[in-house]
């Protein structure tokens, strides 16, 4: 697994609605929707749920502080060499407190902070695997293992940014003919990336505009799809309890 993978906390506010695990995308008037034919399946397989009690009750924590948007209690909770890597090295400024690096790295300040969002976002994410940058760091959400040669084959075939493509997060999650909820099942996903349409979403944050690989367009539950690269929060365990060690993600410049 390679890090980062990390998308900026400005386009995640922007262009995403995020609801449980996935982000909707938002809807451009000017962009008439890309034609959509079928393509090649990529297989891929989701990540397992990490099952350290101490790590789940942890999540459960910060999930609440991010809720109430408690900063002087988050700030207990973050590692004193907390690393920011927005693109391909760190720039978390080490002589200022560790909680004014994730502060910044997550936009929690300001009346409208859409960072206690991403928090609760992030800290959610049942899944996390060793980042091979950092030794005893774990980072959240774990990535979907797929053939990255396939995949890079799909997208010169199909001409689109890996940001277009994701994958459900089980086998058969249902493709309705409509983004209602009663809408009739016009087919099921199984385990392979999926393309989002991104200028053709829906208003709301329910469901998601997808292409399957037949060729059908159809709407998904938004929980149920996840994009395969995005943000990533970093964790580890000090002692007997965990801390927020690092970020993968943000905008260096926009925060």
């Amino acid at each position: 697994m390679l890090y980062p993978r990390a998308f900026s906390n400005t386009f995640i506010a922007s262009a995403f609605v995020i609801v449980g695990a996935l982000a909707a995308f938002s809807v451009s008037a000017q962009t008439p929707p890309a034609p959509v034919k079928p393509y090649k399946t990529v297989k891929v397989t989701p990540p397992a749920p990490m099952t350290d009690a101490s790590f789940t009750a942890f999540r459960g924590q910060l999930t609440s502080i991010a809720q109430k948007k408690d900063r002087a209690a988050l700030a207990r909770l973050v590692a004193a060499n907390f690393f920011w890597i927005p693109s391909d090295k760190d720039i978390a400024d080490k002589s200022k407190p560790a909680i004014d690096n994730l502060a910044k790295a997550l936009g929690l300040d300001g009346k409208d902070a859409y960072g206690w969002f991403t928090l609760t976002f992030l800290s959610a994410e049942t899944t996390a695997a060793p980042d091979p940058q950092h030794q005893g760091v774990i980072c959240a959400p774990a990535p979907p293992t797929y053939d990255e040669k396939e995949f890079e084959q799909l997208l010169n075939a199909t001409q689109t940014d890996p940001v277009e493509w994701f994958y459900p997060i089980r086998n058969g999650v249902e493709v309705r003919s409509g983004p209602q909820q009663n809408a009739t099942v016009a087919e099921k996903l199984g385990l392979h990336v999926v393309r989002v349409l991104h200028e053709d979403q829906p208003a709301g944050d329910a469901v998601v505009k997808v292409a399957t690989p037949s060729g059908k367009t159809g709407y998904a539950a938004s929980h149920e799809v996840r994009d395969l690269d995005g943000l990533v929060l970093c964790y580890v365990k000090e002692g007997a309890g965990w801390k927020i060690a690092g970020y993968f993600g943000g905008d260096a410049g926009g925060n």
